[in-house]
């Protein structure tokens, strides 16, 4: 339940456009090929597919920006991509959704590409392109320096860092987002990934899905209340992070800090696939804290859009209508709880 639904409608309806945020991490490049298998292969037992259409999206640290742009905000994105086929697929779907990819440096790696092939509505395989390698030198140098000058500068009111482990999200690199927003006083929220969460030490919100919390703690976690809040606590003492929020998958979401926890079960009617629910969950609560939202309020917006978006196939950025008839169920559901 939102607290102060009428902020939360205002900004849907009038104040997102005002927004700027700066996204950092592995952008990638999803491709879909779609098609229908009526027979076994002569040359192996594996299915024939007939390719009948293609499709490609922004992914990693894309469709954050993406999800950002969808709900109206002025995105900048800054990353690594390829000097290749892939780019130029990247920057038109960039520009197509009013990204400023500006910050998208180059050292040497190809465009990480994931490419899928469905039958139906399964997916048969899946093929990587990627070098993983730790950014360095040259690259790191002109991230740095482009993130402290559109922080320092005022550009943006909140960062999100999107890791996926593709390497360019190194220990240097995060420390130097990490100080740079709080010398400018805005959120960041940081999306992790991995065993290493010395690199996030001092964010001020972190987005883990249970699973990667667990591995952040060390264990294999139960899905239930009190374990995941003691799991929270041990990893916001041992990283100085004020507030992590942890998505529960069927369970829908909890916010851990040092006020008493706050558990928000999921919207999803329907669940079709759960990729990119947690790049929605980052974009939702980085705009909404960026236009005031208090982190419970942005929490319950945020588990609104991942319902939406686990009912969808593939990667998908949710819209700002979308959101906003979202929004307005659950403040029609409040309304009449309230008037019981």
């Amino acid at each position: 339940m939102f607290n102060d639904s009428g902020k939360i409608f205002d900004l849907l309806d009038n104040g997102v456009g005002d927004i700027a945020v700066l996204v950092v991490g592995d952008v990638m490049l999803d491709r879909y090929y779609f098609g229908e298998v009526k027979r076994i292969s002569p040359e192996a037992p594996v299915p024939v597919t007939r390719v009948t259409h293609e499709h490609a999206t922004l992914g990693g640290a894309g469709n954050v920006a993406n999800n950002l742009s969808r709900l109206g905000c002025k995105v900048l994105l800054a990353g690594l991509a390829g000097e290749d086929e892939a780019r130029g697929r990247l920057n038109g779907l960039l520009a197509d959704a009013g990204i400023d990819g500006t910050g998208l440096l180059t050292d040497g790696r190809p465009t990480t590409t994931k490419l899928r092939v469905l039958g139906g509505h399964q997916q048969m395989l899946r093929l990587d392109f990627e070098d993983s390698r730790p950014v360095g030198g040259k690259a790191e140098t002109g991230l740095k320096s482009f993130i402290s000058q559109t922080v320092g500068a005022g550009r943006v009111q909140a960062v999100i860092v999107s890791d996926y482990a593709k390497g360019l999200c190194t220990q240097r690199l995060c420390q130097h987002i990490v100080r740079e927003c709080a010398a400018a006083g805005i959120p960041l929220i940081v999306d992790p990934k991995g065993l290493n969460w010395r690199k996030y030490a001092g964010a001020p919100y972190i987005t883990p899905n249970l699973k990667e919390l667990g591995e952040a703690a060390g264990t294999d976690p139960a899905n239930d209340d009190r374990a995941v809040k003691a799991l929270a606590d041990k990893v916001r003492k041992r990283y100085n992070i004020a507030n992590v929020i942890v998505t529960r998958s069927e369970k829908g979401l909890s916010v851990l800090s040092n006020q008493p926890a706050v558990h928000i079960s999921t919207t999803a009617r329907e669940v079709f696939d759960v990729s990119g629910a947690g790049d929605t969950v980052a974009a939702v609560l980085g705009a909404a804290l960026a236009a005031g939202i208090e982190l419970i309020d942005a929490a319950h917006l945020a588990n609104l859009a991942a319902g939406i978006v686990v009912g969808k196939l593939g990667t998908y950025a949710v819209t700002r209508d979308e959101l906003l008839d979202a929004a307005g169920r659950e403040g029609g559901q409040q309304r009449k709880e309230a008037g019981k």
